[in-house]
């Protein structure tokens, strides 16, 4: 997992380059599946499966904690996943850890028809020393080239020790990120029996731990190509269960707590965040299609930042080039990734992150950092979400109008599906209500406030919902259909959400007129009134939303003020559970 440093001068020029260059697929075949110029019977499983219940029950059977544990067991084997590492040597270093994946990928295909198409993504740019890197996917052909839009699913396969670029110390990456990447394979293999309209790619990238790199590398080249992206899911540090000393906010309890059941969801933005509602899309996914047949619930949390603290991701790269993308990581984490602090004894960045340990002596692993199981069920979770994005159908267009005691949503479906998902969201991340409807013209009673949202999904002939719309805040009309002309402060500041809240929140006000103004700011301050912290805003007409990261600060009941020009305009009160 990129952790930000700071590099200066001529060692920074040294080390990296900040752009890639010759950008290209290695694989003519797989870039024209992506770009949708292929014959789909060409691709046809003999034996079709397509149906929401069948790909569900293919995905949940199929996935394996033992095969999960024999790839983790080859990625330790190759000693180090430096990006900068060798590439020659057949046992050791990045290089090798790359030809098995691709390896893993043909294998697949070979026993799949020929269906899943391998190919590495080659891009130039100085990355420790080393000029010329690989990322590896393979593309899976849908059924319906004129349906819009590839799933990506996705994890790094680089690791690192301390030291950015030392490319000798041992750096097994176990958790941080052999874990995302066995992830990827085993879903590759399980799903390339089934049949979905839309192209699935499964990626495991390079240089994530310089800089996000190899993600950087492919989002630009799906710009360049003009390869439409309909969802991307990131698996960054997914089958660890036990907690470090550290761990990056928000994270875990304290040293060896213990989380097998909940994954989080990390996703840029708030209102109207199209990832965000990707993020929420999963967690849907999961609830309807797989919560009931699953023999250990898990609890998927939709976070309010798009990473942990300080921290970043490859889903970074694809949401800065308009992709809806997000990450899944897991509950507990060993360690923050501040190695160069003498007083760190965790795993992640370190030579310890490891498989396991031998406990008895017999040069066997028998105690494991990873749980095989949790990994199969975060596994189980992706296939699921990016099969069901994978067959479903279109959003509709839509308005929402806010009248005196209900909100009418009016649907426009170009495409008739008849059925529809209007989903309302006023003071968490989660939807507060779901209604189901056949109407195109629906009304709900509700207490609007300046942050309800209203968004909606399609729902097709075999019950499977589109991603979400777009979020919309009601418009405001009289029951005669007039706009109303209500006595409404210029600028109102509104309730945090979530709150509680765990590390982060997001703080709101809404400017109802534009006035002349010099200095704007959020003020947060202890129930002392000591000012902890000081926010520069901008007053912009409509919904103004900004993202507070409280850390790991003092728990308890805090107070946030908008400040105009010296002026208090209002104040509330947050509760950080810590």
């Amino acid at each position: 997992m990129e952790k930000t440093i700071l590099l200066f001068g001529l060692l920074a020029n040294s080390i990296f380059s900040f752009s890639q260059t010759n950008i290209l697929s290695t694989n003519n075949i797989a870039e024209q599946i992506m770009m949708g110029n292929y014959d789909p019977a060409d691709y046809m499983p003999t034996d079709i499966i397509n149906g929401h219940e069948e790909i569900r029950q293919a995905i949940q059977d199929g996935v394996s904690a033992d095969s999960l544990h024999s790839y983790l067991l080859k990625l330790s084997s190759f000693e180090t996943r430096n990006t900068g590492s060798d590439t020659i040597s057949p046992t050791a270093g990045i290089g090798p850890a790359r030809r098995w994946v691709y390896g893993q990928f043909q294998k697949i295909s070979a026993e799949n028809e020929g269906r899943l198409i391998p190919s590495y993504l080659q891009f130039d740019q100085n990355i420790c020393g080393m000029g010329q890197h690989r990322n590896v996917f393979a593309v899976l052909p849908g059924t319906d080239p004129s349906v819009p839009g590839v799933i990506l699913i996705e994890a790094h396969l680089d690791s690192r020790c301390k030291t950015l670029c030392d490319t000798g110390c041992t750096a097994h990456g176990m958790e941080d990120n052999g874990s995302g990447s066995a992830l990827v394979v085993e879903l590759a293999r399980v799903m390339s029996g089934l049949a979905f309209q839309r192209t699935i790619v499964f990626m495991t990238t390079i240089g994530e731990e310089q800089g996000l790199f190899g993600a950087g590398a492919f989002a630009q080249y799906a710009v360049d190509k003009n390869i439409g992206i309909r969802a991307v899911l990131n698996n960054d540090i997914v089958g660890g269960i036990i907690c470090g000393e550290t761990s990056s906010g928000p994270s875990c309890p304290g040293l060896n707590d213990i989380d097998s059941t909940q994954v989080r969801l990390f996703s840029q933005g708030s209102f109207n965040s199209r990832n965000k509602q990707l993020a929420r899309f999963i967690k849907l996914e999961y609830q309807e299609e797989l919560k009931d047949f699953v023999p250990v619930p898990m609890l998927l949390t939709i976070m309010s930042s798009e990473d942990r603290s300080g921290r970043g991701g490859d889903h970074i790269p694809f949401r800065q080039q308009g992709f809806a993308a997000m990450r899944f990581t897991s509950a507990n984490e060993h360690g923050n990734a501040n190695a160069n602090d003498p007083d760190y004894h965790d795993r992640q960045h370190t030579s310890g992150d490891l498989l396991g340990v031998d406990t008895d002596g017999d040069n066997v692993i028998d105690s494991f950092f990873v749980d095989f199981n949790y990994l199969a069920r975060n596994a189980v979770i992706n296939g699921v979400a990016a099969g069901m994005a994978a067959i479903g159908p279109v959003a509709p267009g839509f308005e929402a109008t806010h009248y005196d005691d209900v909100v009418r949503v009016s649907i426009d479906d170009a495409n008739d599906y008849g059925e529809y998902r209007v989903f309302v969201r006023v003071f968490s991340n989660d939807f507060d209500t779901v209604f189901t409807t056949t109407e195109t013209v629906f009304d709900f009673p509700w207490d609007v406030n300046p942050l309800t949202a209203i968004s909606v999904a399609s729902v097709d002939g075999n019950g499977i919902e589109s991603l979400f719309s777009k979020e919309k805040k009601p418009s405001e009309a009289s029951a005669t259909g007039e706009a109303k002309k209500a006595d409404k402060k210029y600028i109102e500041l509104l309730p945090n959400r979530p709150n509680p809240f765990d590390e982060a929140t997001f703080i709101s006000f809404y400017v109802n007129e534009i006035r002349p103004y010099k200095e704007a700011y959020i003020r947060i301050a202890d129930m002392a009134g000591r000012e902890t912290k000081r926010i520069p805003v901008q007053l912009k007409p409509g919904l103004n939303e900004i993202l507070y990261e409280h850390g790991y600060n003092q728990a308890g009941t805090f107070a946030y003020s908008l400040v105009v020009d010296g002026t208090i305009m209002d104040t509330k009160r947050m509760i950080f559970r810590g």
